[in-house]
């Protein structure tokens, strides 16, 4: 015990005497572990507390709240009654001292064993005894945190204060500058407001100590560490001003203030402020107000020169109108909600007759903000606004005004539409449905395109409301809308015809099965009159007609009914496309399967759509495809449109979509048959089965068979696309026969769509030996086919190999290492080496119609940047060791890695490749060229310093590709020369005058966006070291 104590008073001799920080923690320590307490302490400070010289005392104390500091959670109550008694006492001493005694009283506010009584205690000596704020920034930030110390633990104390508590704190916060500090003092008014502090007869003194700093103004300096933003300090202090009520007789006088000010952000912070009270305030608080307020708004939404500021005025219309509406009506009191409405109706509606003036749309926002704010708000605008809307509409004659005036009726109805309190409710304008379908009739029955497409989006809105609609307006507008499909050659129209027409199948499926798909159905499947004059036209109008039917069936086919009728009529399309009954273009085939395909992404998802698609529409679809196969393998001179291959592309789209969608009964069925047509020629689930035997899709084709082998692609759409918990059957014998046919046939879509067949099971199969085993076997057969020069199969052996890789790089497969590895060998080919460099944007890039998420694929996160972070190296030994003629290979490839690379990952890992960059822009490729320049656009804006040291060599690259062939490497270089003019003065200014003399012939280009590119990068460059300029 004499050697802890000679040992305490050694360390506090060094600390007060010695002034050695350091002994602080050493003191610290020695307390945690024991070796003496802090009362010991105390004792041992005795000489230096009570000496003569303030800063000797100062140290004193010093070392004693530090040591506080480390070991507050180890204190008895009696410890801490004694530690504040003598804390509070040195409050009243020398002003040096007071730092470390507020640091102190800090430490003793977190501790759980603070006795009753005692946060008052110390509050009132802080308050009686300290003036905060003429202590330094970290004092007073140490008091902001006693308080709210005290407030989470001893809330009830303080309350115990009343209004006193207010009152100090006041007086505490009064003056204060830093951004630091006013967060803490923010949170203590925050704390006070909302957990029922009594601000007693302090209420206005707590809202000007706390006002005084609205609106914020502030800006943080560059590189600031402590990283306090605007909006930080915005957001805390309006969490305070909004707070209560009982601030309204300051608040919004302040405010009304504040939005007649010239500064931008002062009126946006007033008016979202404004726009935060409204759910505290209620029609007492605002009554006063409401006048100044209203005129505040109209002037910001009638004269505004921002549209940040015009939706923060609508937005605080809506909460005042709402805050209105939750107003409790008294028999004696006025309604605020009339008073204040009648001010809106009084000052805009007028405003609404006026179709060709400048105040219509302002006056209309303006009454639609209020619109949406309640049911009542809306009941009283609307019987006010909507006769006069409609007698305008009914007087007007130009389409304009119309147009204008359909508008402003939509809006409202949309307005509605959001105040409504539940789906089911009668909608407020059923008392003038007759005349608003009127409105809407008439005005598809004008020939002005912009009339037209309001109409539709005002069609929609009534049908989207309870009751506006009954069946004979369904009806007609059905035969409306039909109309203009037929007829409209306005693209603008048909698109907005046929979105309404989905908005309107999706409540009212009935009249669309009816009428609408019959009408369609006969329309497309009618033939072009042949007129000698106008033949040409007239058949690019019928085909144009069809395109748009094609695209109706499948925007109204989202209830399940609607898709049991117009799914046939499209596979039909296709059947007579087959056949040659009706001459369906290709084209028009493809928009038929497209149309399957979003039908497919867009029914809703039950167990009848997907037994539609599992018995009807992919055997279907299979059928069609087997028996245009077989026809092309024969000796009829008409060739099937369904062997095209981009008609069999599309085909995969639909049945990869539907099989992806499927569920998991009918996904394993689906699998059995898909598998057993491919390996057993099982063709009983087939419509139209009277299929010659035996099939043999998976063989190697002769002759002109390959319009069979290319029916492989139909079997990747329908086993790679489904859930990955499906088994599909006979898989050993499926992937034996598949990775045959990929190394061995001729045929590019067949051996092609056999490798992503291959890779899309394999992605999928289960990790274990099985699958090791299988790709051991597949990597000998297709690394013995790479390393024979002379065998006729490399490009086959290839297109496996990397799709297998990209199946195992996906999934994080260890052996997907050692095909990359080939593949990077492969860019010294003589033969290969520009497919190898192809081949990584394949690996890299997102797969359309296998090996992704929609498919089920086993994808990893981040396996992009895995990959690069494994293999960027092996490409720089590569490029250096390479042989001049193979370099561009290597320089291609990074391209086409980097190129699919996240931005904030190209940015961080552009300096080690810049040398690689930059060469790449010399290369002749001029994919290569784009793809680079798209990785170095972004980067151009914030360059890394190793950016700015190769800016010579950068600007020679860049100006010479302003001159490209090709219209967007033109494009892309001239932008990167645009943001390099954001540089530094002093770093670009030397290469000023060669960039504004290469700019000067793009600035003559023959193609207008070339043009437009370059004379906003040759301003730009004029500005640079110009007086005034950059």
């Amino acid at each position: 015990m004499a050697a802890d104590s000679s040992l305490l008073l050694s360390l506090v001799e060094e600390f007060v005497s010695g002034l050695q920080d350091s002994k602080a923690k050493d003191t610290a320590t020695g307390v945690k572990d024991g070796k003496f307490t802090v009362l010991q302490l105390v004792e041992a400070l005795g000489l230096s507390l009570t000496s003569s010289q303030p800063h000797t005392r100062a140290r004193g104390v010093q070392l004693l709240s530090e040591v506080l500091h480390e070991c507050y959670g180890n204190l008895t109550e009696r410890e801490v009654e004694v530690l504040i008694a003598f804390y509070e006492n040195r409050l009243k001493d020398h002003y040096v001292i007071t730092p470390s005694v507020l640091q102190g009283l800090r430490a003793l506010t977190k501790c759980a064993a603070l006795p009753p009584g005692s946060a008052v205690s110390m509050l009132r000596s802080l308050f009686q005894d300290v003036h905060v704020q003429s202590l330094m920034l970290a004092e007073r930030a140490c008091v902001y945190s006693m308080l709210i110390n005290l407030m989470e633990t001893r809330e009830a104390e303080l309350k115990g204060l009343g209004a006193d508590f207010v009152f100090g704190f006041v007086q505490s916060m009064d003056g204060e500058r830093d951004p630091r500090n006013l967060l803490l003092a923010f949170q203590i008014a925050n704390n006070i407001i909302h957990r029922g502090y009594d601000l007693g007869k302090f209420t206005e003194e707590l809202f000007e100590v706390t006002s005084c700093y609205f609106p914020i103004d502030f800006n943080p300096p560059p590189n600031d560490p402590h990283g306090i933003t605007k909006e930080d300090l915005i957001e805390a202090l309006r969490a305070v001003l909004s707070g209560t009520p009982k601030f309204a007789e300051f608040l919004l006088p302040l405010i009304i203030e504040k939005l007649d000010s010239d500064v931008q952000s002062a009126k946006l912070d007033s008016l979202q402020t404004l726009t935060s009270c409204m759910s505290q305030y209620e029609h007492k608080d605002l009554a006063e107000f409401l006048e100044g307020l209203w005129t505040s708004l109209r002037r910001e939404v009638f004269q505004t020169s921002s549209e940040r500021i015009e939706s923060a005025g609508l937005a605080a219309l809506t909460a005042l109108t709402s805050s209105l509406s939750r107003s409790v009506l008294n028999s004696d009191s006025e309604d605020s909600l009339s008073t204040f409405l009648d001010l809106v109706l009084t000052d805009c509606k007028h405003h609404l007759c006026e179709p060709d003036l400048k105040l219509v749309w302002p006056s209309a926002k303006l009454l639609q903000a209020a619109c949406s704010a309640s049911s009542r708000a809306s009941h009283i605008i609307t019987a006010s606004v909507m006769p006069a809307l409609i007698e305008q509409y009914s007087s007007r004659t130009q389409c304009s005004h119309r147009r204008t005036l359909l508008e402003v009726v939509l809006r409202f109805s949309q307005s509605v539409t959001s105040s409504q309190s539940s789906e089911n409710e009668e909608s407020m304008f059923l008392a003038f449905r007759q005349s608003l379908c009127d409105m809407v009739f008439s005005a598809l029955s004008e020939t002005n395109s912009s009339l037209q497409i309001t109409a539709t989006s005002m069609l929609t809105s009534l049908a989207q409301q309870t009751g506006l609609l009954v069946d004979a307006d369904i009806e007609l507008a059905v035969d409306h809308l039909t109309r203009l499909l037929l007829t409209e050659e306005v693209d603008r129209v048909s698109v907005a015809v046929v979105d309404c027409a989905g908005a309107l199948a999706e409540l009212h499926p009935t009249i669309f099965i009816t009428k609408f798909i019959p009408r369609l159905k006969k329309e497309m499947f009618s033939e072009p009159m042949d007129q000698d004059n106008s033949e040409v036209s007239e058949q690019h109008s019928h085909h144009a007609v069809r395109q748009q039917c094609l695209s109706a069936l499948a925007a109204v086919s989202i209830r399940p009914s609607v898709v049991q009728e117009s799914t046939p009529v499209l596979l039909e399309v296709l059947s007579s496309a087959h056949i040659g009954s009706v001459g369906f273009s290709v084209e028009e085939v493809v928009l038929a399967c497209r149309s399957l395909q979003k039908i497919a992404e867009q029914v809703q998802d039950n167990e009848e759509t997907g037994r539609c698609f599992h018995e009807i529409i992919i055997p279907r679809l299979l059928s069609l495809a087997l028996q245009a196969a077989l026809q092309g393998a024969g000796s009829s001179d008409r060739r099937s449109p369904l062997v095209e291959e981009v008609v069999l592309s599309a085909v995969v789209s639909v049945i990869s979509t539907s099989c992806s969608r499927l569920q998991s009964e009918l996904a394993g069925q689906t699998a059995a048959r898909a598998v057993s047509l491919f390996l057993d020629d099982d063709v009983s689930f087939l419509p139209d089965n009277s299929f010659p035997s035996p099939i043999q899709l998976l063989k190697q084709p002769q002759g002109e068979s390959w319009s069979q082998s290319q029916m492989v692609c139909l079997l990747m759409g329908c086993v790679c696309s489904l859930p990955r918990g499906v088994a599909v059957p006979q898989i050993d014998q499926l992937l034996s026969q598949l990775e045959e046919m990929s190394c061995t046939c001729n045929h590019p879509l067949s051996y092609t769509s056999a490798a992503k067949c291959f890779a899309g099971l394999v992605n999928k199969r289960a990790q274990g030996d099985s699958l090791d085993s299988l790709i051991q076997r597949t990597m000998k057969r297709v690394c013995g086919e790479l390393d024979s020069t002379s065998s006729p199969a490399r490009t086959q052996a290839f297109t496996h190999m990397i799709w297998v890789a990209k199946a195992l790089l996906l999934r994080y497969h260890p052996l997907s290492t050692a095909l990359t590895d080939k593949l990077f060998s492969l860019l010294d080919d003589a033969d290969l080496g520009t497919m190898a460099a192809e081949g990584f944007s394949l690996l890299m890039s997102d797969s359309a119609d296998v090996l992704n998420r929609g498919c089920h694929a086993d994808v990893r996160i981040m396996y992009r940047q895995r990959f690069f972070s494994e293999n960027s190296a092996k490409l720089v030994q590569g490029f250096n060791a390479a042989p001049q003629e193979k370099k561009s290979n290597y320089l291609k490839a990074l391209s086409n890695i980097v190129n699919k690379l996240p931005k904030q990952v190209q940015i961080t890992e552009l300096p080690a490749l810049l040398s690689l960059l930059l060469e790449a822009l010399s290369c002749p490729d001029q994919g290569v060229q784009l793809s680079t320049l798209s990785c170095l656009e972004p980067v151009l804006i914030d360059p890394p310093p190793a950016l700015i040291q190769q800016l010579e060599a950068l600007f020679s690259r860049l100006l010479v590709l302003v001159s490209s062939p090709t219209m967007s490497v033109k494009i892309t270089s001239l932008r990167c020369i645009h943001a390099l003019s954001h540089l530094p003065s002093h770093e670009i200014l030397p290469f000023r005058a060669r960039v504004l003399r290469a700019l000067a012939r793009p600035l003559d280009d023959k193609k207008r966006m070339v043009r437009s590119e370059a004379v906003l990068a040759r301003g730009e460059w004029f500005l640079v070291g110009s007086p005034g300029g950059r």
